[in-house]
């Protein structure tokens, strides 16, 4: 027989296993950890945002893991956006100024010049004698990134995806505090510190901070810009006069495709309604690098006819913005009034689960696929137009794995963090100025459009364009990255940051998000040291070690 010490050994290691074993099902199986899935910085994002948060977070001697969905780093700074929105370039300093500078010291290479020599590229954002570029074809831009990024001991993943689902296990909280994030494959990451550097916002909403989407009303922050903003409207307009049905003149014939039948609004009220998106076009006049438009397979005519119209009321212009970047290549944009943009295509993707933006995406693509091919043949379209839209096309060595087309959409704006501190108006335009500044801003109040609706006199007009400047630079607070202390204390968000549609329109730039992440890193990594949430770091170290590490401030005038 057996002894009884024998005995209440055994009984004591089968309730340990069961105690172990209770506490892994209330974990779930996907919260297991291995070892490499538990770091001191998570960052879900891989833009130039994330890859400066990594970077930073390294740099301090973190470990850190950057998360992102896609299978390509840099978001829109590798996606085409190659021509810099800037605003004042004293404003721009560490990581991000880094970039640039690497940039430049790339093309001062000879061998990166394969359609054309370096001395025939004069770049539209360039000054004299300047160490940094401003210019940069897409995969230059990944290129440099994954350097960067290779530089460190940063764990980079691809490919996968916060798990969205409803109910499902996405962010895992313990108080206010986020234990560890789910992907859709299982794959769990726990950390001290988490970052959301997402274009959209997913993991602050998964996460239960508070956010909204669309425009707020003028009066929710005393603001005169916000909301319905018909009295604007006067730039990236149609012309006047376009009758708005199938059949001009018959309205049992229905609107034509875009126009809202519900807007524009009341002015200065809030609405759902986002801002316009689009591809930013890497496009080339190079015959052996080009490749040709291509007619979509579900090209619907009608979607141009608006386009036709306006053009047979007047407008003559080709209604594009092409930059010029380095080989021969292009970073075109929206112009005018029926362009690029897709007007009222863009309100469910803030929120929307994968397929809905999978979808989006696909439907945006097709329709800026079916404008070029129509710009550059349809009869209707004036001769020089399609004369001139025909010497280009997308550059065949640029995204080569999507058919020259970009795979980052232009997700111009889509959750907003309602955190700490609301940037607003009033801050872009120094009437308020706060003291907790972690970068600044610098360029013009920028909305595009966000809807096409019927005037007083039943024509179609665009709403939404907002652009107004003449501000210098301007800190950002930042209470305005991080969420109120009972909502979340561990999680940071320098893209989908605090600030009303207005105030983003202005912060909204890519050399920005990327200083912003680096002092969102910093931050992280500094409340780590101190054993504080978020909200309680020391924002005078903060600002010290920023400064340290080349970030700018304040303003030079300051």
């Amino acid at each position: 027989m057996m002894s009884r010490t024998i005995w209440l050994s055994i009984f004591v290691d089968a309730a340990s296993n069961l105690l172990l074993a209770a506490a892994l099902l209330l974990l779930s199986p996907a919260s297991v950890l291995a070892a490499d899935d538990d770091y001191d910085v998570v960052i879900y994002g891989g833009n130039a945002a994330g890859v400066a948060a990594a970077v930073q977070a390294d740099r301090m001697g973190k470990s850190v893991v950057l998360i992102e969905p896609s299978q390509h780093i840099g978001g829109l700074t590798s996606g085409g956006l190659g021509a810099t929105d800037i605003g004042n370039k004293s404003a721009i300093g560490g990581i991000s100024r880094e970039f640039y500078r690497r940039v430049k010291r790339y093309y001062n290479d000879s061998a990166a010049w394969k359609q054309q020599r370096r001395e025939e590229y004069r770049s539209p954002r360039q000054s004299k004698g300047e160490d940094t570029m401003w210019t940069f074809e897409p995969h230059v831009a990944e290129k440099i990134l994954r350097e960067m990024l290779a530089e460190t001991k940063a764990v980079i993943v691809l490919g996968e995806r916060l798990d969205r689902a409803k109910d499902g296990p996405g962010v895992t909280k313990h108080a206010a505090r986020i234990v560890y994030i789910t992907m859709e494959s299982g794959r769990t990451f726990s950390g001290k510190r988490f970052l959301d550097c997402t274009y959209e916002g997913d993991l602050l909403a998964a996460a239960g901070v508070s956010y909204t989407v669309g425009r707020e009303a003028n009066a929710t922050y005393g603001e005169t810009l916000n909301g319905v903003q018909t009295a604007q409207a006067t730039k990236h307009q149609l012309q006047q006069g376009i009758d708005p049905y199938v059949r001009p003149g018959d309205k049992s014939s229905g609107l034509l495709p875009g126009v809202d039948s519900t807007g524009p609004g009341e002015e200065g009220a809030a609405d759902h309604r986002v801002q316009a998106y689009c591809f930013r076009m890497c496009v080339t006049d190079d015959t052996e690098n080009r490749l040709p438009w291509t007619k979509p397979d579900d090209y619907d005519p009608l979607q141009f006819e608006l386009l036709m119209r306006n053009f047979e009321a007047g407008e003559s212009r080709v209604p594009w913005s092409p930059t010029l970047m380095p080989n021969r290549k292009t970073d075109t944009n929206n112009n005018f009034g029926f362009s690029t943009d897709y007007l009222g295509a863009s309100y469910d993707w803030p929120n929307g689960d994968y397929a809905t933006r999978q979808r989006l995406y696909r439907e945006h693509l097709a329709y800026q696929q079916g404008l070029m091919w129509t710009l550059a043949n349809d009869l209707r379209v004036p001769q020089k137009v399609r004369r001139e839209v025909s010497r280009w096309g997308p550059a065949k060595d640029e995204f080569t794995d999507n058919g020259g087309w970009s795979h980052q959409l232009y997700v111009r704006e889509a959750r907003r963090m309602i955190g700490e501190y609301v940037m607003t108006q009033h801050d872009c335009q120094g009437r308020r100025k706060v003291d907790d500044s972690i970068a600044l801003a610098a360029y013009t109040m920028d909305s595009h459009n966000v809807q096409r609706h019927l005037d007083a006199k039943g024509h179609v007009r665009n709403e939404g364009d907002v652009q107004v400047g003449g501000f210098g630079p301007y800190p950002i607070a930042y209470r305005s990255i991080v969420p109120k202390e009972r909502e979340c204390d561990n999680l940071l968000v320098p893209v989908c940051m605090s600030a009303s549609h207005i105030a983003y329109g202005s912060i909204r730039m890519e050399p920005v998000f990327m200083v912003l992440g680096q002092s969102a890193a910093t931050a992280a990594c500094q409340s780590i040291d101190a054993g504080a949430s978020v909200q309680d770091v020391d924002v005078a170290a903060l600002q010290r070690r920023l400064g340290d590490d080349d970030q700018v401030l304040r303003a030079s005038k300051d």
